[in-house]
């Protein structure tokens, strides 16, 4: 398996100013002359902390016994998350899903829905879908872990960026794109025809292995842990705050809230959607281990016009704000940082820490900077 990033390798030699990496990942300690007086007894050495070299899936963090078995692309698909586009298929499989704004406004409440990005790696299912548009937040949140994403197109500006960004993500092998390949299908149960006009846009389904073969990138994989993971046993929120459920909202005014419940038994965290529990088409109930609250700030592109609609935007290149990361029916919160569009997030703990995952599916959520999380414990 490919080395980490030097930021994530340093995480592990943070106050061992006398280690330095060898070859072989594990640190060394650097000789220097004894100066002690003759007689005197030899100074007890400090023990140095040792690096967890491991291998692992980089998105899901989970041990891997056979590294061979992560050489190969990542594949994210673009999923709708209204309530007429449920229930949504193969998500349960993904390592990471990520939680955006939909960009679609309603009219009523004068706020978008949600859009989903199941990111795919240690699984790899048959089928993904219904499947959308890319937007702008994805290059960013993607570009890491060097993803393909499956898509039906994106606005002019967006296909620009994610094309200028081709070093690090693959955005144009959308629907239309690879007609004939098997990359996507059609659900005819889910094509509907209203006044006389035939929609496929819940019909789309993506075959993410299938995807994958249509392009030479990133046949290596993902570079490096896109979080910071542990064990479970040495995860922050071992000595964190008890909570039993959480809510997160995403309209103004705090409404149209996601939620999470600890279910004890299976060790997860139940999802549900504002309108009740989050199932999918397989009757499989969304439950990850992990739920990652990344508060951002939300707002509507008004630069490019003739864009067809303003694109929702979230402020994470360059930017920082307040995370709360939750496993274990516990809690901590911190800090996150994000540089430019190819760098991963970091997050410090409020004790000035670095954050440890568990290992497993994450949920992220990316609310508003003002939204205010709701946690019971």
């Amino acid at each position: 398996m490919r080395d980490l990033s030097r930021r994530t390798a340093l995480i592990g030699l943070l106050g061992t100013g006398a280690a330095v990496v060898g070859c072989t990942g594990q640190p060394t300690t650097s000789s220097s002359p004894d100066t002690s007086p003759p007689g005197s007894p030899s100074p007890t050495p400090t023990p140095t902390p040792s690096v967890d070299t491991r291998p692992r899936w980089p998105l899901s963090g989970r041990l891997l016994s056979d590294e061979s078995k992560a050489a190969h692309a990542a594949v994210a698909v673009k999923v709708p998350d209204n309530r007429n586009e449920h229930p949504q298929r193969g998500i349960e499989k993904a390592d990471i899903v990520f939680v955006e704004l939909d960009g679609y406004v309603d009219e009523a409440t004068g706020d978008s829905g949600t859009r989903l990005v199941p990111v795919f790696h240690s699984k790899m299912p048959d089928a993904v879908g219904p499947v959308r548009s890319i937007r702008p937040v994805d290059i960013a949140l993607l570009s890491p872990m060097h993803a393909i994403i499956g898509n039906t197109g994106a606005t002019g500006w967006v296909k620009r960026y994610a094309k200028h960004n081709g070093s690090y993500i693959e955005g144009m092998l959308s629907y239309m794109n690879t007609r004939g390949t098997g990359s996507y299908s059609i659900d005819p149960s889910r094509v509907r025809v209203l006044n006389g006009t035939t929609y496929y846009d819940r019909a789309v389904v993506c075959h993410p292995a299938v995807l994958a073969k249509q392009t030479k990138k990133f046949r290596d994989g993902p570079p490096q842990l896109y979080f910071p993971f542990g064990d479970a046993s040495t995860a922050s929120t071992v000595d964190g705050q008890q909570a039993t459920r959480i809510r997160v909202p995403w309209h103004k005014a705090d409404s149209y809230e996601m939620s999470y419940a600890w279910d004890a038994d299976s060790k997860t965290w139940l999802r549900s959607m504002p309108w009740g529990p989050h199932v999918t088409s397989d009757g499989v109930r969304v439950a990850p281990d992990n739920v990652l609250v990344i508060r951002a700030r939300q707002y509507y592109d008004k630069i490019f016009s003739g864009s067809g609609h303003d694109e929702p935007m979230h402020a994470i290149i360059d930017g920082s704000g307040k995370f709360h990361y939750f496993n274990g029916g516990r809690y901590v919160t911190g800090t996150w940082h994000k540089g430019d569009t190819t760098e991963p997030f970091e997050f410090t703990l409020d004790s000035g820490a670095p954050l440890v995952m568990a290992p497993g599916q994450t949920y992220v959520e990316l609310p508003d900077v003002d939204a205010k999380i709701v946690v019971k414990g």
